[in-house]
């Protein structure tokens, strides 16, 4: 009786959602209307609106497997497990419920070799530091990630497979952390420890009207949380790699640090940098009394 199907299999229906020029249809039929339909829908797009449908996206794809809409991976789930339901009766509670994907290896990691954030080394992925935020400030390092994080975890809260964003989560953490090592310059390790927390989670401090604040890295579990789901990068992620750097604005502002004066004719510039102890050898000394030589004679 499991087996035997709970329907008429002349009762045929249709669901239809489109965003943009992104469509799925949903046929509760055979392969030959899901043909027939495509045909009919290929010859409108042609001959009424002026378009052609391409044939390598517009494909015909059983409801056991996957197909790709709006980044998501889309199947009706098949699970013969059944459980009790009610007093005389038994129920299969995950069987024919639409269930959503989180494409890991196409959309995912396809992410992080575009962000230059991970390598390939046999069958593993390594993080990696980003070159493309190293002339950035720490904090813009950390907003950064947290915001391409945070974007890609809340557009796949409601799938199924969420669970498997751990390990993108993983390899963010650990590139943030070898980007924010490689810019001072230090190890791994004494990064995170640097930057380390009262609770042991790891953060960024920074200054505010209000005292000191920090910002801790993204936690991915925090996102799955459907009322806050969304699929919005923040545009910490892109400004930073591409326009000034805070400190740029501040000088462009024109605006006195000290007495927030911004009506001056003048303003003075003062660089305040980390103290490095340099220790030269005797060929290096040689060398540049050489060069200083070189430079009276001249």
């Amino acid at each position: 009786m499991l087996k035997t199907p709970s329907k008429s299999q002349t009762d045929k229906k249709l669901k239809y959602v489109r965003t943009a020029d992104d469509f799925l249809i949903g046929v509760n039929g055979s392969r030959e209307d899901c043909a027939e339909i495509k045909r009919k829908l290929s010859e409108f797009i042609g001959n009424t609106l002026k378009m052609e449908l391409s044939e390598e996206k517009t494909l015909i794809t059983h409801s056991n497997e996957t197909a790709r809409f709006l980044g998501c991976d889309v199947r009706i789930r098949r699970d013969g497990q059944i459980k009790p339901a009610g007093k005389d009766g038994v129920k299969r509670t995950m069987s024919n419920m639409v269930e959503l994907l989180c494409p890991l290896d196409d959309k995912i990691m396809k992410f992080l070799f575009d962000k230059k954030a991970i390598i390939q080394e046999s069958s593993e992925y390594k993080p990696m530091h980003r070159n493309s935020l190293l002339h950035c400030a720490e904090l813009e390092i950390v907003s950064t990630y947290n915001s391409e994080l945070r974007g890609i975890c809340n557009f796949y809260a409601l799938a199924s497979n969420f669970n498997r964003l751990n390990h993108f989560a993983y390899l963010m953490e650990y590139s943030c952390l070898k980007t924010l090592s490689c810019k001072l310059k230090s190890k791994l390790a004494k990064a995170s420890q640097k930057f380390k927390g009262e609770k042991g989670e790891w953060g960024m401090p920074y200054e505010t009207k209000n005292g000191e604040k920090r910002s801790s890295f993204a936690i991915y579990s925090d996102c799955k949380s459907v009322s806050s789901a969304s699929g919005m990068i923040e545009n910490a992620s892109v400004i930073h790699r591409s326009n000034r750097t805070y400190f740029e604005s501040r000088l462009a502002a024109r605006i006195c640090e000290l007495c927030g004066t911004d009506n001056a004719a003048h303003y003075e510039m003062v660089i305040v940098i980390k103290r490095v102890d340099t220790v030269f050898s005797l060929t290096q000394m040689l060398r540049f009394s050489c060069l200083q030589g070189l430079i009276q004679r001249f």
